[in-house]
């Protein structure tokens, strides 16, 4: 794996680095926001260790640039701030994980493990119907009876993952694992406020919501049939 690792501390850097190396995999460190930003924009990378609080440019800031510049590459947010509020501010800003400092390398080295592994929601399907809405995998844009509806990534997710499974039940630890890559709970709200959000966009101007919340099991896209 090459890994970008954007953190200032410069034993913290040692420490993973000297850990990476270890494993085989290439890192790529750098001190400040502005040079993390530069290079994850333009460089390929498996993975991201992003410390929070970085000079230049905070991580929280960064990440939510790095997403709506549609760089999807897995991110794991280092940092000392590990209250709920604070996952939460790290997840809603695109992060696929949080590990709170002080960490163990081994538990690192599996979250990245993790993240680098789980499979693209998107193989070789490139487009998705169920009814009346639409969802293009390639343009990341979807449509409900040709009405563009404009969606934000961790939205787009969700929904792929309805559709993908539409007629089905998904539960929220299907969600959780799917679309951010968690193996765990994180004891928030994160999967029903996105989840929200989707509904609300998709019934605008339309009657009947596509989306059955299906009591003490998950979710589930609702079909033709």
């Amino acid at each position: 794996m090459r890994i970008l690792i954007a953190e200032d501390d410069a034993e913290t850097i040692e420490f993973i680095e000297r850990g990476l190396a270890e494993l085989g995999h290439e890192s790529v460190p750098v001190a400040s926001g502005i040079d993390a930003l530069l290079r994850a924009a333009t460089e390929a990378f498996d993975a991201i260790v992003l410390d929070r609080m970085l000079p230049d440019l905070d991580g929280l800031s960064l990440l939510r640039r790095l997403r709506a510049a549609s760089v999807h590459t897995p991110v794991i947010v280092l940092t000392a701030l590990g209250g709920i509020v604070d996952r939460v501010e790290g997840l809603e800003a695109g992060a696929d994980d949080y590990l709170v400092k002080p960490f163990a390398f081994a538990e690192l080295a599996a979250r990245l493990n993790a993240l680098v592994r789980r499979p693209p929601l998107s193989d070789t399907i490139v487009r998705l119907q169920v009814g009346d809405i639409t969802l293009d995998l390639l343009r990341r844009e979807a449509t409900r009876a040709g009405r563009s509806v404009h969606l934000q990534p961790r939205e787009l997710a969700l929904l792929e993952v309805l559709m993908r499974q539409a007629g089905r039940i998904v539960t929220r630890t299907m969600f959780l694992e799917t679309v951010w890559g968690y193996h765990f709970d994180p004891q928030t709200n994160i999967v029903e406020s996105h989840l929200s959000r989707l509904r609300a966009k998709l019934r605008e101007g339309f009657s009947d919501d596509p989306i059955e919340t299906v009591r003490g099991a998950g979710y589930r896209m609702r079909t033709d049939d």
